[in-house]
């Protein structure tokens, strides 16, 4: 009857004429919904299904699903949830849409947006910009920041808990090999021992709330030009009751996965920025790799339940499973320095090498423009009077840089500094961070001719530089040139100095670190 029921309020929704509509109607099907779009609307309902995460197997249970789904994601997307509508079942056997008849299911009821703003379609159009992925990682720190703390047992016990909903779901599938299952879910076991600790560090500090669980690109969009976060997991208060960093880690695999290290990083970057939650930073590549483990097994189950074995599907669960592995490989944390006068480009060569430096996401930035306006507690783009500039300012800036350098050594992160330092002491300063951690140091120093740095400095609006020609010619006045870094032409493309850089730095890094020797 529950089938049947269904079949009949599928049948219901095709329909045009059900919302007073003549146009067609589109469905588009998931393993666990049905969408209908019409008009300027969207119905999406639930399947009534029964499975060990999630019961939509009666009427009421699925109209108490809708209207918790349109509850939580109208905090994140306002206008876009408009409510739910009853499906009931008339006195002549007809359905209708809230009706004064029995109950056999509910719809939520959406504005109908343009599907080309999604921003995994976005990302296969290479419509995403920096600007954009800016707006959405302050997006997602505002959102995490009001999500409500949740302490139901330890932040290890709740990776544990996912570790083990992974090594079930790969168990029933014929995908991988047993070997490699078994090596690899070992991985993951010895992963977790190492970070039980900050894990359970990290709950008792509330940094476990009720996240959105899903976030990745499919289930972000652009609604009314601002990027909106939706389609969050409303069935199971337990797989959302997670780390926001694993939260977030969604989208950086995401990212990361479908080739674009250098958005990954930024997100990751401007996240932290402004949620104060850096003794996490080194946790992301784990949490990366526990999300991509998921979407290995969850396309691997949908091969077995469907019996599509085709390439593509088999290339995808592949796939994830090798990005998984390579998230788990420990790497040796390394402290990169990009000095130069203003309008030399460090901030751009930083961003552009970051991605490539470390475990991804990629490097932490420690930005001086960044961090002197946090000093302040002023966003990023907004400017700051001269005396925020003034020497003790400055000093106390380099301070706050070597000292978050060092605690993102200390817990094996890496770090690219990005800076002025004109002055030996803080480019000692900074140096003294890598030493002390007996970590590869690679200080570069960016040169281009005067009259470039004094267009680009000119040219230049937005961004957290509050530098103008007259601090360029200042700067230019002390001949601040260091005799112990790396001397970079600046006045070529990004892509080549931001090679040169890397080759460099690895070079270093492997002089200090070089690969152990096997046994042969």
């Amino acid at each position: 009857m529950i089938v049947e029921d269904q079949q009949s309020v599928a049948a219901m929704l095709m329909d045009p004429a059900a919302y007073g509509e003549s146009g067609p109607v589109e469905a588009i099907e998931t393993h666990i919904s049905r969408i209908f779009l019409v008009g300027q609307r969207a119905y999406k309902i639930k399947r009534a299904v029964k499975l060990p995460y999630v019961d939509f197997s009666t009427p009421a249970l699925r109209l108490a699903a809708c209207e918790k789904e349109v509850d939580l994601n109208s905090r994140t997307a306002p206008g876009l949830y408009l409510g739910v509508r009853r499906v009931t079942r008339e006195a002549g056997g007809e359905l209708a849409f809230d009706g004064s008849g029995k109950l056999v299911d509910a719809a939520i009821e959406m504005v109908r947006f343009d599907q080309s703003k999604l921003l995994d379609r976005m990302a296969v159009g290479g419509e995403l910009t920096p600007a954009l992925m800016t707006d959405v990682a302050r997006m997602i720190v505002r959102y995490h920041r009001g999500a409500p703390e949740v302490h139901k047992g330890s932040g290890s016990s709740n990776l544990a808990g996912v570790l083990a909903i992974n090594e079930a779901g790969f168990a029933t599938s014929h995908v991988f090999e047993q070997a490699e299952i078994k090596a690899f879910t070992g991985m993951f076991r010895t992963a977790l021992a190492r970070h039980c600790e900050l894990l359970d560090r990290r709950e008792t500090a509330g940094k476990i709330r009720r996240c959105h669980g899903d976030l990745h690109l499919r289930n972000i969009c652009l609604f009314d030009g601002e990027p909106r976060l939706f389609d969050c997991i409303e069935f199971n208060d337990q797989i959302a009751s997670i780390d926001v960093l694993y939260d977030l880690a969604f989208l950086l695999m995401d990212l990361w996965h479908r080739g674009f290290p250098e958005l990954a990083n930024l997100v990751m970057n401007r996240y932290l920025d402004e949620s104060d939650d850096e003794d996490g930073f080194i946790l992301l590549p784990f949490f990366m790799a526990v999300r991509a483990a998921v979407r290995a097994h969850v396309t691997a189950t949908q091969i077995e339940e469907s019996g599509d074995d085709s390439s593509g599907l088999l290339a995808e669960a592949r796939s994830y499973f090798e990005l998984a592995r390579t998230l788990l490989e420990e790497k040796p944390p390394r402290l990169i320095a990009i000095g130069g006068l203003s309008g030399s480009g460090k901030t751009a060569v930083a961003e552009a090498l970051a991605a490539h430096v470390g475990a991804p996401p990629g490097a932490r930035i420690v930005e001086s423009d960044r961090i002197r306006k946090a000093l302040h507690g002023v966003p990023a783009e907004t400017k700051l009077p001269d005396r925020a500039y003034r020497p003790d300012v400055s000093d106390r800036v380099y301070r706050e840089m070597a000292w978050r350098a060092d605690l993102i050594l200390a817990e094996g992160g890496s770090v690219v500094a990005d800076a002025v330092f004109d002055r030996p002491a803080d480019r000692n300063r900074i140096e003294k961070a890598a030493n002390g951690r007996d970590v590869a140091f690679a200080g570069f120093w960016l040169e281009a001719d005067p009259l470039v740095l004094w267009q680009r400095v000119s040219e230049r609006s937005g961004g957290p530089s509050d530098a103008t020609v007259d601090i360029l010619s200042r700067q230019l006045q002390r001949k601040a040139t260091p005799s112990n870094w790396r001397k970079v032409d600046a006045d070529r493309k990004l892509a080549d100095i931001a090679a040169e850089l890397a080759k460099v730095s690895d070079a270093v890094a492997f002089a200090q670190n070089p690969p152990l020797k096997t046994a042969s």
